[in-house]
């Protein structure tokens, strides 16, 4: 579900609003023989382990915030808008260009990126990079998509600078932003809870961040846990409603089957015959079509479970 952050309203200062800015920034900065070092290393790649870094890709749907579609892009290059409350933040290069994409990356880099948030020269990455969901991966599953990424064309584009006013672009505001609302992972599994639910919730809170996009945020751009799932309004000038997708009757999937989410996950029809629009249309055609049925299923069976919630429109 798309990484976009959910637009509120804010009545606080600039100093206070300043401790979330947006999106990913980079930080590809390397020293000459440390690239060289990363980029032999990364020559040779375990065909498997791209293989299954593929499925993970798709399952997060990395391409969409990461390819400039609108403006016929290269592939993964960067430099698509997301939209937020506070301007819009420019996605950036993870081609394996080692210059201005991850090429010279070390496998650290890459684990230290999506669990801690933190670029290879120490820099802040923002909440609208789902860091505080990849976070919950494996070092595996976080290794397996690197392998992936490695494998793909390289594409020598700088990243381009993000369309935000100051204070929303100082990563240094971050610092404050993690001390109150980051938790670095991995993801435990709940042992009184089947394998069937843990490979759902694995899904969900982690690899395909749902609640990324369905989970209102506070005036600081931190995910109201307490209202996890329960939808929410997305930013942008054509700005839709991220819907409610705990099993709540009224306005949540509380009347759906395991079966009508399967459903959807797989071809973006509702049990009433309609199909979901863009963003979702977008996710469901480029991530959860492609997983597994076994997947879908356990995505399913993990939202049925969660805490019914009243939506009040995001």
């Amino acid at each position: 579900m798309e990484r976009r952050l959910t637009k509120r309203r804010f009545g606080t200062s600039a100093a206070a609003l300043a401790l979330l800015a947006a999106l990913a920034g980079c930080g590809h900065e390397r020293p000459a023989d440390v690239a060289r070092q990363n980029e032999a290393a990364n020559a040779v790649i375990d065909p498997a382990a791209a293989r299954r870094g593929k499925y993970l890709f798709d399952a997060a749907n990395c391409a969409g915030c990461h390819t400039d579609t609108k403006h016929g892009g290269a592939r993964l290059a960067g430099g698509k808008a997301i939209d937020t409350p506070f301007g819009a933040y420019l996605s950036r290069n993870i081609t394996p260009d080692p210059t201005y994409g991850i090429g010279a990356w070390s496998d650290a880099d890459f684990l230290r990126a999506l669990r801690q948030g933190l670029s290879p020269s120490g820099a802040h990455y923002f909440p609208a990079f789902p860091f505080p969901s990849f976070t919950n991966m494996t070092d595996r599953d976080i290794l397996d998509i690197k392998a992936y990424l490695m494998r793909q064309a390289p594409v020598a584009q700088p990243d381009k600078p993000h369309e935000v006013p100051f204070p929303f672009d100082v990563r240094a505001t971050m610092v404050l932003w993690r001390a109150l609302y980051f938790t670095p992972g991995p993801l435990a599994p709940d042992p009184t809870e089947s394998a069937e639910w843990n490979r759902g919730a694995y899904l969900v809170k982690a690899v395909s961040h749902c609640g990324e996009c369905h989970t209102p945020r506070n005036f600081l751009g931190a995910p109201e846990q307490s209202r996890r799932f329960a939808g929410a309004r997305l930013a942008g000038p054509d700005a839709k409603r991220a819907p409610n997708i705990t099993p709540e009757p009224r306005d949540g999937i509380g009347g759906w089957s395991v079966d009508d989410i399967t459903t959807l996950l797989k071809t973006g029809m509702t049990p009433t015959g309609d199909f979901v629009a863009a963003p979702m249309s977008e996710v469901v055609d480029a991530g959860t079509a492609k997983l597994t049925e076994s997947d879908r299923r356990a995505i399913a069976v993990y939202l049925k479970s969660v805490p019914a919630q009243a939506g009040k429109g995001g």
